[in-house]
C-alpha cells in the first residue's frame, strides 16, 4: 500500500520529468529546460544515493565490532598481568604506575571506541553533504535564470540601454517562465528532503532545512514578480497556462 507519510522518490522524479516536458513545449530553446534536465538527473542520482546512505553498512560494522573485540581483549590481557597480591612498597608503587598507564590506555581506547562507533555515520554524512551542496548550487542556478524577468520592463522601456537584456517574451510567457522557476525551486528542496528522510542525522536535517529556507525565500520573490505582472492586467484571457 502507498504511504503518505514519506516522500516517494519515484513520484518526485516523475514530477520533475513532467515539468521538464512542460518547459520544452513552451520554451523549447530556453536554457531553463537544460537546467530542469540537470535537476532531473540529480534527482535520479539522489534517489539512489539516499537509498544507499539509509542502508546499514554491514561489512564496516563487522570490522568495527572485530576491532572493538580485539581492543577489549587487549585490556583484559593487560589487567591480568597486574599482580594485586603483593603489598610491599615497591610493588604498590609499581601497581600505581600500572594503574596510571591503564587509565591512559582506557582514555585512548575510549576515544578510539567513539571514533569507530561514529565512523559509519560520519561517512554517510560526508556523502550526503556533498550531494546537498550540489542541490544548493542548482537552486542558485535556477535563481539566475529568473533574474532578468523584471516586471518593470512591462511598464516602460524608456530606460533601456545597450546592455539591457532582450525582452522577447510576452507578459503571459514571463508569468509562466517565473512559475516554472518557482516549481523547480520547490522540487529541488524536495530532492534534498530525500536525504534527511532516510538518514535523520542532526547535521543533515539542518542543512536540508537551510536549503528549504533558501528555496522558499527565492520562490517568494518570484511570486512577488508574478503578482506584479498579474496586477498589470490580463494580456490574453483566452490563453491558459499548463
Amino acid at each position: 500500500m502507498r504511504t503518505y507519510r514519506a516522500l516517494d522518490s519515484d513520484k518526485v522524479i516523475e514530477t520533475i520529468q513532467v515539468l521538464q516536458q512542460r518547459i520544452l513545449e513552451r520554451f523549447a530553446g530556453a536554457g531553463l529546460a537544460g537546467v530542469c534536465a540537470e535537476l532531473l538527473t540529480m534527482a535520479r542520482e539522489s534517489s539512489v544515493r539516499a537509498e544507499r546512505i539509509s542502508r546499514r553498512n554491514v561489512p564496516l560494522q563487522l570490522a568495527v565490532y572485530a576491532l572493538l573485540a580485539v581492543g577489549l581483549g587487549g585490556l583484559v590481557w593487560i589487567a591480568r598481568l597486574i599482580d594485586f597480591t603483593r603489598t610491599t612498597a615497591d610493588s604498590v608503587y609499581s601497581v600505581l604506575q600500572g594503574l596510571e598507564a591503564a587509565a591512559n590506555l582506557v582514555v585512548l581506547m575510549g576515544a578510539t571506541l567513539f571514533f569507530l562507533v561514529t565512523l559509519e555515520q560520519r561517512l554517510k554524512r560526508r556523502r550526503a553533504l556533498s550531494a546537498l551542496h550540489e542541490l544548493r548550487s542548482i537552486i542558485h542556478v535556477i535563481d539566475m535564470h529568473q533574474l532578468t524577468k523584471d516586471p518593470s520592463a512591462e511598464v516602460s522601456v524608456a530606460g533601456k540601454t545597450a546592455s539591457s537584456p532582450a525582452r522577447t517574451l510576452t507578459r503571459f510567457e514571463v508569468t509562466r517562465y517565473l512559475d516554472y522557476c518557482s516549481e523547480m525551486l520547490s522540487l529541488a528542496s524536495k530532492v534534498a528532503v530525500l536525504y534527511a528522510q532516510g538518514f535523520p542525522d542532526a547535521v543533515i536535517v539542518e542543512v536540508v532545512s537551510d536549503i528549504e529556507r533558501i528555496a522558499a525565500g527565492l520562490s517568494q520573490k518570484i511570486w512577488q514578480k508574478i503578482i506584479i505582472l498579474e496586477s498589470l492586467g490580463p494580456e490574453a484571457a483566452a490563453q491558459k497556462g499548463q
